[in-house]
């Protein structure tokens, strides 16, 4: 068990917290800070010895690599062999910002952080924290989120509190995330780029920028990777502990299919429906709750893991969530809900 300690920037010395933490960082510790997505989980990303702290907190498979986190465009020059020109162009477009891009490494990147691929997942976040934080270690950062792996990623103080408190050194509290989602990640080293996971950075947002992208079939199916190139790929993610299915059709239909599966439960068991504003008013057992409007995805997308968490809280036994209508706006929060219900649908 280590002694977690506790920085509170709403209400602490914002810039006293973050030398604290910089501190933990630069002598090989690890720290809990907010990013714009999700909590992350960081440490000196050129200290294999810390990176490996990383993993054991999280329980987290050595084959699975994290994303570098900097905090100035000219840091990635000593991470990378080159930066494509697409990728200078996605740069200069969304950085600072929800998207990661993976290119070719250095050698001053250390095995333990790209699972020894030859390939780095680079991303410079746009939240002030994370940023100082960065500044004040002297160092990029590696980190994945600041989770227990395989449960849904942290968007609020307390998850992490729930999840981290004895497994790391320090932990930055702030205000809920902002997206609610970790990042787009591009494969800049394929041509053309390949998107590897969807997140706050739409395909046509990218497509504007450098043309025709191709898409990772593992987005939408549950098709797992000899070797993943980027986190969320391979191993089960996001799940909450109750049983999670998706039910799919027109809004008919979905009702439906999830009244039937309710009915079919025990006295014991605990449901929970993850509905939209438009649908909840057509359930009437179980605990019903609202993703958002299907007219805000932003929203739907900022509330998942949240309403995960509550489950858990709660003690729920099954969660039957409404199948989103996929779009570009949409698919990153679809991606999410599949690979949290297993790919399992009614």
């Amino acid at each position: 068990m280590i002694e977690t300690e506790l920085y509170d920037l709403e209400n602490d010395d914002f810039e006293t917290s973050i030398a604290a933490a910089g501190k933990v960082i630069a002598r090989g510790g690890t720290v809990v800070f907010p990013t714009e997505t999700v909590y992350g989980l960081g440490a000196d990303a050129t200290n294999a010895d810390a990176v490996a702290k990383i993993f054991k907190a999280k329980g987290r498979p050595g084959d699975n690599p994290l994303i570098v986190h900097v905090s100035d465009v000219a840091q990635v020059g000593a991470l990378v062999k080159t930066v494509p020109e697409k990728a200078k162009k996605l740069a200069e477009a969304f950085w600072p910002g929800p998207l990661t891009l993976i290119m070719a490494r250095s050698e001053r990147v250390p095995d333990r952080v790209t699972a020894g691929l030859l390939t780095v997942a680079v991303r410079f976040p746009s939240h002030p924290a994370a940023k100082a934080l960065i500044d004040a270690a002297g160092t990029p950062i590696a980190a994945p989120s600041a989770n227990i792996s395989g449960r849904p990623s942290p968007t609020k103080s307390n998850h992490v509190l729930e999840d981290m408190i004895g497994k790391v050194d320090a932990i930055l509290i702030d205000a809920d995330t902002e997206v609610g989602l970790e990042s787009t990640v591009m494969d800049m080293t394929s041509e053309p780029p390949t998107m590897l996971r969807p997140g706050g950075v739409t395909v046509r947002q990218i497509e504007e920028i450098i043309g025709k992208i191709e898409l990772s079939p593992n987005i939408t199916e549950n098709i797992i990777p000899e070797k993943a190139k980027s986190p969320g790929m391979k191993y089960k993610h996001y799940a909450p502990k109750g049983i999670m299915v998706i039910a799919r059709g027109s809004d008919d239909e979905k009702v439906a299919k999830i009244i039937s599966a309710i009915k079919g439960l025990g006295p014991d068991d605990m449901p929970a429906i993850l509905a939209t504003d438009e649908t909840m008013r057509h359930y009437q057992r179980g605990l019903i709750v609202s993703l958002g409007s299907r007219d805000d995805p932003e929203s739907m997308s900022h509330n998942l893991f949240a309403r995960l968490r509550d489950f858990d809280a709660m003690g729920v036994t099954h969660i039957f969530a409404e199948e989103i209508t996929m779009s570009d706006e949409t698919m990153a929060l679809n991606n999410r809900m599949y690979k949290a219900a297993g790919y399992t649908f009614i």
